[in-house]
């Protein structure tokens, strides 16, 4: 376990990360946890007392990478832009899962599951995510529903909420 102190950050106009709550992981740190890499890999650990799993560290060039800080998160450490932050980090090398309602729903189409299964793991991992953390059924059935329709229009996960947000 690597342990550290950073500062979180907020990107203010950054491409598709614009908006981001984020920290910093230094290039001595990345050294530890994974020598040699210059790709996104998923990290177990606490930031602060909060426990993170499958997270994703995302190269940002340089040798730096960041760790993003979703709203579920930043509401478990109860910290915002500014704060400082005590964390303690390993590589996480547990298999992902996936949404099993999204995995059936993705079997009765074909086109979308062909697409879904030649995305990254990561990226296939924002989809799971995305609809796992819906708080009602309802909401999980239109996301489902949303990923496959992006899905099966060749959308990955940052295009297709693009798309779903410029139909608003």
């Amino acid at each position: 376990m690597i342990a550290f102190v950073t500062t979180i950050l907020k990107f203010k106009e950054q491409g598709e990360k614009t908006g981001w709550t984020y920290i910093v992981i230094p290039l001595d740190v990345v050294l530890k946890l994974k020598p040699g890499t210059k790709k996104s890999f998923r990290v177990k650990g606490k930031l602060d007392d909060y426990p993170v799993h499958q997270v994703a560290l995302l190269p940002m060039g340089g040798g730096e990478f960041i760790m993003p800080l979703n709203a579920v998160i930043r509401k478990g450490i109860g910290k915002k832009q500014g704060a400082m932050l005590n964390v303690s980090l390993q590589e996480d090398n547990t298999p992902l899962t996936l949404d099993a309602d999204m995995m059936e729903c993705l079997a009765d189409e074909p086109v979308a599951l062909g697409f879904f299964k030649q995305l990254s793991n990561s990226q296939q991992h924002y989809f799971s995510k995305w609809i796992a953390g819906a708080k009602t059924d309802a909401t999980k059935t239109k996301r489902i529903t949303q990923a496959i329709n992006g899905l099966a229009n060749g959308q990955d996960f940052p295009h297709m909420l693009r798309a779903l947000k410029n139909r608003s």
